[in-house]
């Protein structure tokens, strides 16, 4: 009882926080290996348990969808599920330890890009002469590779997301946050496809459905939440999620 209990605050904070800004896998990787899972199935279940929410979310902001720069909405989907799944098959076929050895460092990048993201745009464009802004090729690109990162670890893939946006198309974390929780739901949602097949994620039933029952009700509060913050105060939010797992990460080592 302790155990489900722990995975279901785990799972109602992780849903809240990738509603908001990103961060859930690192609130709900933890709670899962201290309840005894090893470190493969508890990503792969964290991932399928945080599935649901992210389609909570998702639905909340159905109306609000905005295409990220040139791209179109269903290309960067695509994009998305396509590198979501093949992540997934990286991490069932591969060794997760040199990868997990520099996650610490790509979230330090992807901190400083959202913290100073939209100044060096500004400084960029000045510079150039004209507004900067990514080709819809450099989108779908950049987008790929956060995807196959989303479906092989996933953590904080929706802040990098955000610093991606932000110093290549400017854009607010207002604006961007509806298409984010959309892109994050097609990730998970190919990568758990693989993972209910490979893995042995549902040995583990009790668990893994008190994840998914937290990860569901904090998702669609978390969203609720999102829409009616102000663009300073959601930033605010979505660094001091960076900022501090940026530090947990390295401090975990």
């Amino acid at each position: 009882m302790s155990e489900t209990l722990l995975v279901l605050l785990a799972g109602v904070v992780a849903g809240m926080l990738n509603s908001v800004g990103g961060g859930g896998t690192f609130v709900a990787l933890p709670a899962l290996v201290a309840v005894g899972l090893p470190p493969v199935t508890a990503n792969a279940a964290s991932t399928i348990a945080l599935v649901p929410g992210a389609v909570a979310s998702a639905w909340v902001y159905r109306r609000e969808l905005a295409p990220v720069g040139p791209a179109s909405t269903p290309t960067l989907t695509l994009v998305s599920v396509v590198g979501g799944g093949l992540g997934a098959l990286l991490v069932l076929a591969l060794p997760s330890a040199s990868f997990e050895a520099a996650v610490p460092w790509l979230l330090a990048f992807a901190t400083l890009v959202l913290a100073f993201g939209r100044h060096l745009s500004r400084w960029v464009a000045g510079a150039l002469g004209r507004p900067l802004g990514m080709s819809a090729r450099a989108v779908l690109a950049s987008q790929f590779l956060l995807a196959l990162y989303g479906g092989y670890f996933g953590g904080a893939v929706g802040i990098m997301m955000f610093a991606v946006w932000s110093i290549g198309l400017g854009l607010d974390p207002s604006t961007g946050n509806p298409m984010r929780v959309a892109q994050l739901a097609a990730v998970y949602l190919s990568a758990t496809a693989f993972f209910l097949i490979a893995s042995d994620a549902l040995a583990t039933p009790l668990i893994l459905a008190g994840m998914l029952a937290g990860a569901v009700a904090g998702g669609f509060t978390g969203a609720h939440v999102a829409r009616r913050l102000p663009d300073r105060v959601l930033r605010a939010v979505i660094l001091t999620i960076a900022v501090t797992m940026t530090v947990l990460y390295f401090v975990r080592g």
